[in-house]
C-alpha cells in the first residue's frame, strides 16, 4: 500500500463502507527526499494487492507537510496474511525502509461497525449494526 504525489489531484470518493466484520492496514508515514524508483513501486503494489482474495479497496491521503496516510481494507486476517507475506511486497517494504520513508506506522484493526454518508441520498447508510 502507499500513496502517489505524482498523480493529479481528482475528487474521487472514499472506499464504500462494507458489512462488517472486515479488517483494516493504516499506513501512516513521513518520506524521505529519496524518492527515486518509488512511484512505479507503489503502482505495482497497488496492482498486486488487487489480487489477493478478499481485497476490497484502499484510501490514500498526503497533508502538505508531508504526512501520508494510506488504509487498505481487508474482507479478513487471511487476506492481510497473504498481502504481507507477497514477496513483491517484502522487497518494497524492505526499499521503503532502506530509502523511501523517514518513518511509519502500521495499524491493524477489526472493523466493527461501517456506514457511509452521500449528499443528496438522504443521510448515512448503514451497513453495520451499532
Amino acid at each position: 500500500m502507499s500513496d502517489h504525489p505524482e498523480a493529479p489531484v481528482v475528487p474521487v470518493a472514499p472506499v464504500e463502507a462494507f458489512e462488517p466484520p472486515y479488517y483494516v492496514a493504516v499506513f501512516t508515514s513521513v518520506r524521505t527526499a529519496e524518492q527515486g524508483g518509488y512511484g512505479e513501486t507503489s503502482a505495482r503494489m497497488e496492482e498486486l494487492v488487487k489480487d489477493v482474495p478478499g481485497y476490497l479497496g484502499m484510501d490514500h491521503a498526503r497533508t502538505p507537510g508531508g504526512l501520508s496516510v494510506t488504509v487498505g481494507y481487508f474482507r479478513d486476517a487471511e487476506a492481510l496474511t497473504q498481502w504481507r507475506g507477497n514477496a513483491e511486497h517484502r522487497a518494497a517494504q524492505k526499499r521503503g525502509r532502506a530509502q523511501w520513508y523517514e518513518s511509519y506506522t502500521l495499524h491493524i484493526a477489526k472493523v466493527e461497525r461501517s456506514h457511509r454518508f452521500t449528499r443528496g441520498e438522504g443521510g448515512p447508510q448503514g451497513t453495520a449494526a451499532g
